[in-house]
């Protein structure tokens, strides 16, 4: 870029000017001041040298001002002309519509596309199709003042654009930038859907329909309303008024313009599809060739119905007074309306708390203008979950002048239910677990130490007691771990292949002493039933389990009698299909049904009667963990269970265990408890692993008083320096889960020197979940909390495994 000289540039030309003018005044000065001395001094008159001075002051004076004016003549030339051509050139490189205003709001220049859309007017003389027609004004105005603005977005002649303005130059003008708005997809959907095979099928069934703006211009219109407004089927109407489509006779009626007066008389439904600065409006024409202007009855009412049956979305229609005037099927499904079911209100679907709301919404759209809202509501049927109801102004359809419409959400929001349950249950569950386990590490440090002290004791000592009680306790505490780790699915089972008759049968004659004579036992077995791998003890423990809360519903209605009833049937893999449920996975199972004729559970209660604490008893009665245990057992066993309940009647809860295929003629029976083994004093050594140092101490205690030499290590490395050190080990006694080296990688390091070395695993965690993640030969498994005698029963049949 080249630079000027400063000896021609403006601004030092007006600073050598001004130099030069200074040194002219100071040597005028002088010389005036000289002449005036030789005047005096040569004609000796004062007066005469005094207007001498005083007339060369003036002509000084003068000469000054016109050198002055010379100078600014000079150092600011005129301004150049502005160069329109090039400007208009530089416009028409941008895609936008632009154009360029002065400080008086005059047009300066506007590009092609500029013209294109708006003509020669400029932005201030727009008119905009939409609620603000002064918003480009006003726009204009914050440009002025904050430097730049923008309207947002605007529709001028039907076209969907973005203004911005810009504040630039010296004298203030404006730049207009006009962009095509691309966030018009309800637009693009609406045709798509209107000029589509959607807006031909409506056409079959005689409905004309058409898309216009919020100014009247129509953006589209299905096949059928094309032919009739205009003769052709293929003919473009984008654009066109719908007015000057439409003529209306002497009485009112409206009819196409093109079929003259002899035109059938339109019905006019109009629907707003969006509302806003860029309004939509759906507009539906049936002939009526009564002329009775939408007076819905007959043929034409059922007609009209059968559509609106055959749509998927729930719609009804209300009058003036906010009546109901017709429901569709999927409407009434949506309300969980009975087919019988005939309510007069929108406001008799919702819980009271949103009557009133309903109900000024109605009348407010019933008389006002035909704009469309949605509004959360609660329904009776059910109060829970809020659902969306919309509502529309509609005109033409007789009576009719509010559409309200919901959606039936009801098997989303099962399934979202199901899944936050899901959820939900498998955090408690974790939780219980984790509880358990540090629990179960305390009791069995209690144990212990009340085992070791009754050795101490006979019957009779004034201690023995108090032990006793202590001891029964903490077996009741370790009842309720053990009900946290059948929750959480972490409980030990013993599973064996059975049949569910068996188990029924070993538990009724517990069931009659629970139940009391008032409560009547019914038992029902099917046939062809398929054994099942579960613990017995544990299957026991839920029936029972059900039968309690059975047997309390029942006693708190009326005189307290009822029937319980214990069903077990057969399920094949079409039976499941027919369920059609989205948790119970296709197979054969053999199912448990437990029904009572109690007072049933409240239907917003259903989804919380697994969930552990949860209990509608009395306070101090119940521990709220009965179902939550039953949960637990059955998931863990690899079944499901499900609850329904009908409020007045009773309650039925149903469990799905898998069908279990043996190989062979395996017998499906259960294994009896193996018998105490003698002795219990052994010898030998023995290498205890725990990073507990509670459960380490009572267990070295009692491993030492049964006659075993114990060495203790408080985690995994520890242990393998001893097992290093000690080569005489006979028996590793472990926790499972430790800190910096679990259980199960100090066996394998341990079996590397030590291959034959016997195993006794102890934790508070499930043996069955502990085996799958175990891949280790000859271990044995204890379960805590333990007592002593069990640690050395224990320790004592690993050993002899050897």
């Amino acid at each position: 870029m080249p630079i000027a000289s400063p000896a021609s540039s403006p601004a030092f030309a007006s600073d050598t000017s001004r130099r030069g003018a200074g040194w002219a005044i100071f040597a005028t000065v002088v010389a005036a001041i000289a002449s005036a001395a030789l005047l005096l001094w040569t004609v000796g008159d004062a007066t005469f040298a005094g207007a001498f001075l005083a007339g060369l002051a003036g002509i000084g004076a003068l000469m000054l001002l016109r050198a002055r004016v010379w100078a600014r003549t000079v150092a600011e030339p005129a301004p150049a002309p502005v160069d329109i051509a090039l400007l208009r050139a530089a416009l028409d490189s941008a895609s936008a519509a632009v154009a360029i205003t002065d400080a008086a709001g005059a047009m300066v220049a506007a590009n092609e596309a500029y013209e294109q859309w708006f003509g020669r007017g400029t932005p201030f003389e727009l008119t905009l199709t939409s609620e603000d027609p002064d918003r480009l004004r006003a726009a204009g105005r914050d440009a002025r003042r904050d430097g730049a603005a923008s309207a947002g977005r605007v529709q001028v002649n039907g076209l969907a654009l973005r203004a911005d303005v810009d504040r630039a130059g010296l004298d203030d003008h404006l730049v207009w930038k006009f962009v095509r708005s691309e966030d018009f997809d309800l637009v693009r959907e609406a045709h798509r859907l209107i000029a589509g095979e959607a807006g031909n099928r409506i056409g079959e069934a005689g409905v004309m329909a058409a898309l216009a703006d919020g100014a009247g211009n129509l953006i589209s219109a299905n096949r059928a309303f094309v032919a009739r407004a205009t003769g052709h089927a293929d003919s473009a109407v984008a654009g066109t008024a719908l007015v000057s489509l439409l003529a209306a006779s002497e009485d009112g009626a409206f009819h196409f313009a093109g079929e003259g007066k002899s035109g059938l008389a339109l019905r006019i439904v109009q629907i707003p599809v969006s509302d806003g600065r860029d309004p939509l409006t759906l507009f539906l024409l049936l002939d009526d060739p009564a002329g009775r202007f939408g007076k819905l009855g007959g043929e034409e009412s059922a007609s009209v119905n059968a559509l609106l049956d055959f749509l998927p979305l729930g719609l009804a229609l209300a009058n003036v007074d906010g009546r109901f005037v017709y429901l569709n099927k999927a409407f009434r499904k949506a309300a969980g309306l009975a087919a019988n079911a005939r309510p007069l209100y929108p406001g008799d679907l919702v819980v009271d708390e949103d009557k009133a709301a309903v109900s000024d919404s109605v009348r407010r759209f019933a008389r006002g203008p035909t704009t469309s809202s949605d509004m959360a509501v609660r329904l009776r049927s059910n109060p829970e979950e809020p659902i969306a109801l919309t509502l529309a102004g509609a005109r033409g359809l007789g009576e009719a002048a509010v559409i309200l419409s919901l959606k039936d959400n009801s098997e989303a929001d099962r399934l979202k239910r199901q899944v936050a349950q899901a959820t939900k249950m498998q955090a408690v569950g974790q939780l219980a677990g984790g509880v358990a386990h540090d629990f179960n590490n305390i009791l069995t440090a209690i144990l212990g130490y009340c085992d070791l002290m009754l050795m101490r004791h006979t019957p009779g000592d004034s201690d023995y007691d108090d032990i006793q009680q202590i001891r029964s306790n903490s077996n009741r505490a370790a009842g309720l771990t053990r009900q946290l780790l059948a929750f959480s699915r972490q409980q030990t089972l013993r599973p064996q292949v059975l049949q569910l008759p068996d188990v029924i049968s070993e538990v009724s004659n517990l069931l009659k002493r629970l139940l009391g004579e008032t409560v009547k036992l019914q038992v029902k077995h099917g046939r062809n039933l398929g054994a099942v791998r579960a613990d017995p003890g544990q299957l026991e423990q839920v029936i029972v389990n059900l039968a309690v809360n059975a047997r309390d519903a029942m006693q708190g209605k009326g005189d307290g009698t009822g029937t319980l009833t214990l069903q077990t049937f057969a399920v094949s893999t079409e039976d499941v299909r027919k369920i059609g449920s989205d948790i119970l996975p296709l197979g054969e199972y053999t199912a448990l049904k437990v029904s009572d004729t109690g007072t049933g559970i409240p239907h917003n209660m259903l989804g919380k009667i697994f969930e552990p604490f949860f209990t509608t008893k009395e306070v101090g009665k119940g521990t709220g963990l009965g179902l939550s245990t039953v949960y637990g057992i059955v998931k863990q066993s690899g079944g499901f269970i499900f609850a329904e309940s009908v409020e007045g009647e009773g309650t039925a809860f149903s469990i799905y265990l898998p069908v279990h295929r043996t190989e062979g003629k395996q017998a499906a029976a259960r294994e009896k408890a193996p018998e105490p083994q003698g002795e219990l004093w052994g010898t030998g050594t023995i290498l205890l692993v725990e990073d507990e140092a509670m459960v380490r101490a009572v267990a070295e205690r009692a491993l030492t008083r049964h006659g075993y030499k114990v060495l203790t290590a408080e985690n995994g490395e520890a242990a393998l320096e001893i097992l290093a050190r000690e080569g005489g080990v006979d028996l590793m006694v472990s926790d499972v889960v430790m800190p910096t080296m679990d259980g199960p990688t100090t066996v394998r390091e341990a079996r590397k020197t030590h291959p034959d070395l016997p195993i006794l695993f102890i934790s508070g965690y499930a043996e069955e979940q502990l085996r799958k993640s175990i891949d280790l030969e000859n271990v044995a498994f204890l379960a805590k909390p333990f007592s002593v005698r069990k640690l050395a029963e224990a320790a004592r049949d690993a050993l002899r495994a050897k």
